[in-house]
């Protein structure tokens, strides 16, 4: 008869057993955490009606044609590509637009927050603080903030909290499968396998199942390696915003730990390195090769939740007393994400902008090139207007935001126009040095008179017009 092997992660048998608990608790922990996500994602879903440029992305290149797509993702965001396939068939099924776009992350992330109760559980921390645990999850902000979006980033997080659950009860094929997903989805959820192997280091079935996930994962990192300049050339070194963030969270987390009792030493031991091992190697990383966005390890943030959760069930007023005073900032941060002004632009106004200001004839040019997408997820607006630049067309070029005519010949069209609506960039941001967008600027400044600036949410609408026709 083959002996049970035990668990390196349950409580010691030397420490107390907690009280039986109720079927009733046990259903809180298991449903409580991930309906509270829910009911938070679905708050405010449309956020206004508005969508900003990298959800634009997705859902224009979700509704090409498969061929179109998988001729794309040759070229250019192949780390997307498994999250473009995936809503291509949501809209193939449903073209349900804002919704279909965004629900997907709403259910992922709602099983983020079962997981994340399903872990501290199976660490020992019993029912409340899985309970809490799962609900701090739900309710941090930034879990909020990706579970509206139509991007990967919250399905990401999902897979990575499973595939911690899956690691703790040592299913290792299950395990192996649910993070090679994981990665598929997003490479850098690989930077959890950075914090699991401070638990399972010495397990040979962990290390057979990081040998599979690599193995998986190779032609995805051979094949977007090739693009990451085109993907990643527009990120610069860590802010210190992002360093004081990290600290923050880093701190929080410690400071978590130490209120935590000694029965729960198995969630503090896997907790802490899921919050600061993914961020803190992408950062310092990121000194040298720039590739940190906080939204890379979203996933991070079960770590914290398991603790906030842990800490919350020992008691102790102080712990209490901060956490009801957290509720009046994080319930405004809450109901300012659901607005339109909580991302960096707004492509669908930007399109209402350029609707109510373009008239017959004028051309329009994009300042930088790769803002068209701010109006390639309108088309009924841009198919009518007269994109002087563009020599092919997005899906024609196997690219996101389309082929720009040489130089000369652009001038030449530009030359040509009477009016021009220039859709730009915020005043602050720099300037692409490419010959295109410099020719663009000279002929603007040289040849046309700027008539008005209208500002857009992250966005600036100008309208040139040859000198003294200005209306």
């Amino acid at each position: 008869m083959e002996v049970p092997r035990p668990n390196r992660y349950r409580s010691s048998p030397a420490v107390p057993r907690r009280p039986v608990i109720s079927r009733t608790t046990a259903w809180s922990r298991r449903w409580l955490p991930p309906l509270l996500a829910l009911a938070l994602g679905l708050w405010g879903l449309p956020r206004g009606g508005s969508m900003w440029r990298d959800e634009s992305v997705t859902y224009q290149v979700a509704h090409r044609t498969s061929g179109q797509l998988l001729g794309l993702l040759g070229q250019v965001d192949a780390v997307h590509g498994l999250y473009y396939l995936l809503t291509h068939g949501v809209f193939a099924v449903w073209d349900g637009g804002l919704w279909a776009l965004r629900l997907p992350s709403v259910a992922a992330t709602a099983l983020a927050a079962a997981g994340v109760a399903a872990l501290a559980h199976r660490l020992g921390a019993g029912e409340r603080a899985a309970l809490l645990a799962g609900a701090a999850y739900a309710v941090a902000p930034p879990v909020q903030m990706y579970a509206q979006e139509g991007r990967s980033y919250a399905l990401v997080a999902a897979a990575v909290i499973w595939a911690t659950y899956l690691l703790v009860r040592e299913r290792w094929a299950a395990y192996a499968v649910v993070l090679a997903l994981g990665c598929w989805l997003h490479e850098f959820a690989v930077l959890v396998l950075l914090a699991h192997g401070f638990v399972a280091w010495r397990s040979r079935g962990w290390r057979w199942s990081v040998a599979a996930v690599g193995a998986v994962l190779a032609p995805l990192v051979l094949l977007s390696a090739g693009q990451a300049q085109q993907q990643l050339g527009w990120l610069g070194r860590p802010k210190w915003t992002d360093w004081a963030a990290y600290a923050v969270i880093a701190g929080a987390a410690l400071l978590l730990a130490r209120g935590i009792p000694d029965r729960d030493r198995a969630l503090v031991r896997l907790a802490l390195p899921l919050t600061l091992a993914p961020p803190g190697v992408l950062l310092a990383v990121s000194l040298v090769h720039p590739l940190y966005v906080d939204r890379y390890v979203l996933y991070s943030l079960a770590g914290l939740a398991l603790l906030a959760g842990a800490r919350l069930a020992a008691g102790g007023r102080a712990a209490w007393v901060v956490a009801v005073a957290l509720l009046v900032p994080l319930g405004i941060w809450a109901g300012w994400l659901r607005t339109p002004e909580s991302r960096k632009d707004d492509v669908l106004a930007v399109a209402a902008a350029v609707r109510a200001e373009a008239r017959p004839g004028d051309a329009v040019l994009f300042m930088p090139a790769r803002r068209r997408e701010w109006l390639l997820s309108s088309p009924r607006v841009y198919g009518g207007l007269r994109d002087v630049a563009l020599a092919e067309s997005p899906a024609g070029s196997d690219t996101l935001w389309g082929a720009e005519l040489p130089a000369a010949e652009l001038r030449a069209r530009l030359l040509a126009a009477p009016r021009v609506l220039a859709v730009l960039d915020p005043a602050d941001e720099p300037v692409d040095p490419y010959p295109r967008e410099a020719v663009k600027r000279q002929a603007l400044v040289t040849d046309f008179e700027l008539c008005r600036i209208t500002p857009v949410q992250g966005a600036r609408l100008a309208l040139f017009a040859r000198p003294g026709t200005c209306p």
